[in-house]
């Protein structure tokens, strides 16, 4: 990347409730993102829940307020974009190796809160969650990748949504 001026920050960016993957595995609770239906031009993104007396519901994801005694829920036949994503939460070192070939300086990157804190409510971080992101972190410092963090990146832990009263 020689035609960039010394200094000049290559990289690229991400979001872990768009990119990561994993989304129920190494100890990471769910998030709103992981009751989010994908969308399209004809067919907008859904909150999936199940109301008081268990039966199933989608909902236009704007503006959506759960109501009482509902919660949230993954539910057959829907499609949730973030479940799987690019999977970086499997694929990461490929990943980086592809960054760092690519000229890539620097990495913008959101940190899973519900990878980290499940419910939001933990005294102590989920252990796994640390883990993986600090192999990450050392990848790209291997690679010479700055990691750059967002704390949070519409990740709220599932949990935290549920208590939120509108």
């Amino acid at each position: 990347m020689s035609h960039f001026p010394n200094g000049f920050l290559w990289g690229g960016a991400t979001a872990a409730n768009q990119y990561e993957g994993g989304w129920n595995e190494g100890g990471r609770g769910p998030s709103l993102s992981d009751v989010t239906t994908g969308g399209s031009v004809n067919s907008p993104r859904m909150i999936t829940w199940i109301d008081k007396y268990g039966s199933p519901h989608a909902s236009p994801s704007h503006g959506f307020i759960l109501p009482e005694g509902a919660s949230y829920a993954v539910l057959e036949d829907y499609y949730y974009p973030n479940h799987k994503a690019t999977d970086f939460y499997h694929h990461w070192k490929e990943d980086i190796a592809l960054f760092a070939e690519m000229g890539f300086k620097v990495f913008r990157m959101s940190i899973s809160w519900s990878r980290l804190y499940p419910t939001g409510m933990e005294d102590e971080p989920n252990q796994e969650g640390v883990e993986f992101y600090r192999q990450v972190f050392q990848e790209l410092k291997a690679h010479g990748i700055e990691p750059l963090v967002t704390i949070w990146h519409f990740d709220t832990p599932l949990y935290l949504e549920e208590q939120k009263k509108g």
